[in-house]
């Protein structure tokens, strides 16, 4: 029998998804004999045996892998036969080209599931039980290649049962990294008012108890806490936001999930379609938002005023365990600060949220960085995300060009990612969060750093915003790196069209709160033409001056004195001082701290105002949340005059609208309807002028304006009817979330590829 002798190397996701535990078994299936391991990034084999076998060992190296791997045969080659007698995992090598692509953390497996609960099983009950194919991964990892003594599971030496295991390569933990048992890896810790009850099954009833009588626990989970409570229980959900400061902002809830029927729970309360569903039991496991359902009855405080929660099935075995003996769904929001990232270290929880928190469940497995949950939103048609977190980041994309230096771009100021390029490869951070405290920019920092050590990619160059007083342009400012600055605007249009094509011209909508401008003002409805690197903004609505400025974000009421006075129309904010509001307008008049917006999002603020739904604000976006769920029928709209000005763009004139709200008063339905239905038709009728004059068909939405499912699928529907192509965006955020791979698209379009 002929022996051939082959060399392979694989790229993409091999590492932390039980790779070479599958290639090890795939060989011996097919009579191979040789050796794999990891190399820094990637996964080098060897096979020796006959070409029928090869050749089956090829088409299933990448057709039969882990369903959480995503391997790619980067190289096979003939070599010399050496004679083995049969197939090993052979040591970790930290050398040869660095490839690397970094696992997220992943939800826990049916057959894990399945031990946990199996009374005659050596893990039963035990909160970090894991495989290769679940468990967390980026929270863990502290370097390349993934082996244990380079995780936080490097303080936790293997019992010998748990050795036998992964060194056993019929097991499915063979080269399991986070392998751990009762015996040998992490345990639990309940901490109350100084009290500590230690052991798993004892710490996680203190919880369980604490939970049941109302009271709020802060619990350590894979990449960060979370602050939970009974959301059945309206004393108790009013104590948590009194306690958090967060009055009105909407809570995450996480429900129950039996094995026989995991969304019952779910559909009890919510009315998820078949997309929901499926997302809610992806391996992400993320929280997505789905409408309430006629049998809703969690406490009135878990979204007030909204139609939607955000709803997610628990994805680690301490959340499987501790949901298992509740019984009933719980709050589960992220333990931190208004905005600021979510907090990993118990020493911090203790003393940002003592007054917070009745308790804490910790656990004594480091998290290395965190991760904040994912959130998706069905819009236009599919469910999108608002937020990358844990389970869908790192997010890595192909750039459509290949970049000649590395490079940061460091996103905005809210919502903020990072993402690091190279190559034809990008990587966008996990969710960061604000950038207005010193915690914010601490983990901005340290993702900076940890995105560049893992990935073993030194960015040469950085990219920020255009706006010179965001944290993030004042930190590469003062990086000592080359900085490339990118409008705020340009960044969202790119992003959009580097996600569906940047080669062929582009109509993109960028809408959203403010950004900076090219003209120093505060943009926010404008509509740009071309492509990356090259574009022009079209179209706009008519500006108008903000009282206040950056204030006017948290009170809405602003935005509407300034249309009014836009106007020549008066108008009253519930009390506001005549003293207050005559000099607030003596300081508008002459443009004191009043800048010129064309933001839409100011446009829904003032209307929220108007309309009496949200004249101050207690979390970014309150009052176009809270039109979008009052909206009534789109049946009737105000035209908008639109015509051309001095500098060529389109501009539509929201003054028809405002004249109308303020003539006739219309309830909150009806006035939401108006301004969702009239936006919409401005939209479509700027795209009508721009392609007549440009011949420009393909159109993208992009900003978190577009967040608004009733705005965005009205908008898409409208276009289509007009013969318009519509593009939103489906795997970056479409909100500031987004920026930093935009950047990254607009930095290589401006000259930077090769």
């Amino acid at each position: 029998m002929a022996v051939e002798a082959r060399r392979w190397q694989v790229g993409g996701r091999v590492q932390g998804v039980g790779f070479r535990p599958f290639v090890h078994r795939l060989a011996v299936s097919l009579g191979l004999t040789g050796w794999v391991r990891n190399r820094t990034g990637q996964v080098e084999i060897h096979t020796e045996g006959d070409p029928t076998a090869q050749a089956a060992f090829r088409s299933a190296l990448t057709g039969n892998a882990p369903a959480i791997a995503a391997p790619r045969i980067l190289s096979e080659e003939s070599t010399s036969p050496q004679g083995f007698e049969a197939f090993v995992i052979r040591p970790s090598e930290a050398a040869g080209e660095r490839e690397i692509h970094l696992p997220p953390d992943f939800f826990t497996c049916d057959d894990c599931l399945r031990e946990l609960q199996d009374p005659q099983d050596r893990r039963y009950r035990y909160p970090f039980i894991n495989c290769t194919q679940c468990g967390p991964r980026y929270t863990l990892i502290r370097a390349l290649p993934y082996d244990r003594a380079n995780t936080a599971m490097a303080g936790f030496p293997l019992c010998g049962d748990c050795r036998a295991e992964y060194a056993d390569p019929l097991d499915r933990r063979f080269h399991a990294e986070p392998l751990a048992c009762p015996r040998c890896g992490p345990h639990l810790t309940f901490e109350r008012h100084g009290e500590i009850v230690q052991g798993d099954a004892a710490a996680l009833a203190a919880a369980v108890d604490l939970l049941a009588r109302g009271l709020i626990l802060a619990l350590k989970g894979i990449g960060g806490y979370h602050l939970l409570c009974d959301a059945t229980d309206a004393e108790a959900v009013a104590r948590l936001r009194e306690r958090k400061g967060r009055p009105d902002k909407p809570l995450a809830v996480m429900f129950p999930a039996p094995a026989d029927a995991p969304l019952a729970q779910v559909r009890r309360h919510l009315a998820p379609g078949p997309e929901a569903a499926a997302a809610l039991r992806s391996p992400a496991r993320p929280i997505v938002l789905i409408g309430k359902g006629p049998g809703y009855a969690l406490a009135p405080g878990i979204a007030p005023g909204l139609g939607e929660v955000g709803a997610m099935l628990p994805y680690s075995p301490l959340h499987h365990l501790l949901l298992g003996r509740i019984g009933h769904p719980l709050v589960a929001t992220s333990a931190n600060l208004s905005g600021e990232p979510v907090l990993t270290e118990s020493a911090a929880v203790r003393r940002r949220l003592g007054r917070v928190a009745d308790a804490f469940l910790h656990h004594d497995r480091p998290i290395l960085r965190p991760a904040d949950d994912p959130v998706l939103r069905p819009i236009a048609g599919r469910l999108r995300p608002l937020r990358l977190g844990r389970g869908l980041a790192p997010l890595e994309l192909e750039l459509p060009m290949c970049l000649k230096r590395p490079v940061l771009a460091t996103g905005g100021h809210m919502k903020d990612t990072l993402a690091l390029a190279w190559g034809r490869r990008v990587v966008v951070s996990p969710h960061i969060g604000d950038l207005e405290s010193a915690r914010g920019l601490a983990v901005f920092e340290q993702v900076a750093a940890d995105l560049q050590a893992l990935y073993g990619t030194r960015a040469r160059e950085l990219v920020c915003d255009a706006h010179p007083g965001y944290a993030t342009s004042r930190w590469a400012a003062a990086s000592g790196l080359p900085v490339q600055r990118v409008w705020h605007h340009a960044a969202h249009a790119s992003a959009l069209a580097g996600e569906h094509g940047p080669d062929h011209p582009w109509l993109v909508f960028t809408w959203d709160g403010v950004g900076l401008g090219e003209d120093g003002g505060l943009w926010g409805g404008e509509a740009l033409a071309g492509r990356p690197g090259a574009w022009r903004r079209v179209a706009s609505l008519r500006p108008f001056r903000l009282p206040g400025g950056e204030r006017a974000a948290r009170e809405p009421w602003r935005s509407a004195l300034g249309l009014c006075w836009e106007l020549g129309r008066d108008w009253r904010p519930e009390g506001l001082a005549d003293a207050d509001l005559a000099l607030l307008r003596h300081a508008w008049r002459r443009g004191l701290n009043a800048p010129r917006t064309s933001a839409v999002g100011r446009l829904f603020d003032a209307v929220a105002a108007l309309a009496g739904v949200c004249t101050r604000a207690s979390f970014e976006g309150q009052g176009p949340l809270y039109l979008e769920h009052r909206c009534g029928d789109l049946d009737a709209w105000v035209p908008l005059p639109l015509s051309r000005s001095p500098a060529g763009l389109w501009v539509s004139d929201w003054g028809s609208l405002i004249e109308r709200l303020l003539d006739e008063r219309p309830g909150p339905a009806t006035a939401s309807a108006l301004l969702h239905a009239t936006l919409a038709e401005a939209l479509v009728s700027q795209a009508l002028k721009i392609r007549e004059a440009e011949g420009i068909a393909r159109v993208g939405l992009a900003g978190g304006v577009f967040q608004n499912r009733i705005l965005a699928g009205r908008v898409r529907a409208r276009l289509r009817e007009e013969g318009f192509e519509t593009r939103l965006a489906r795997r970056v955020p479409i909100n500031d979330a987004g920026l930093s791979y935009g950047q990254v698209i607009e930095y290589a379009a401006l000259g930077s590829s090769g």
